[in-house]
């Protein structure tokens, strides 16, 4: 038992020095809880930046399910990037990251919305005990990029 409480708190520590992180807020004196704000490169669409604003608690054996995104154009989104993504209406996972060892996970999915040449990026959590229904949700509209595609007038 005592190794596993000791490898949760590593795994606490390692996540917490994360590359990604860049922003750290307490919630209080008296309270363990911290808003970790956290910033996506999208490997595919690489000019989409994302930050991710979640609760952690290093000393829970599970984090709240609460998040918030915002992504925005930070830099070129080309038509060959636009092509290397799935489009179904699913979208795909362009990231994900451990909550608990509950088997609950926080996920980012970027969606495609082809009619409004649109990326919706979608933050969320999943457990395999019981899901939540909390989610965040940010666009990034292609208009002014170089795979906007003007609409045909009738």
């Amino acid at each position: 038992m005592k190794k596993i409480i000791i490898a949760v708190y590593l795994t606490a520590f390692i996540t917490a020095c994360s590359d990604n992180e860049v922003g750290d807020v307490s919630l209080g004196v008296f309270t363990l809880k911290d808003i970790k704000l956290n910033m996506l490169k999208d490997d595919i669409i690489s000019g989409v930046t994302c930050h991710i604003a979640s609760i952690e608690d290093n000393f829970s054996f599970a984090d709240p399910s609460d998040s918030s995104i915002s992504c925005r154009r930070t830099g070129e989104i080309t038509t060959e990037m636009i092509a290397q993504i799935d489009k179904s209406k699913s979208g795909e996972v362009v990231f994900k990251k451990s909550k608990s060892i509950f088997f609950k996970t926080m996920k980012i999915r970027r969606i495609y919305d082809a009619k409004n040449q649109t990326l919706m990026y979608i933050s969320y959590s999943t457990s395999e005990i019981s899901g939540s229904f909390k989610h965040s949700l940010s666009t990034v509209p292609l208009w002014g990029t170089s795979a906007y595609i003007e609409p045909v007038q009738p």
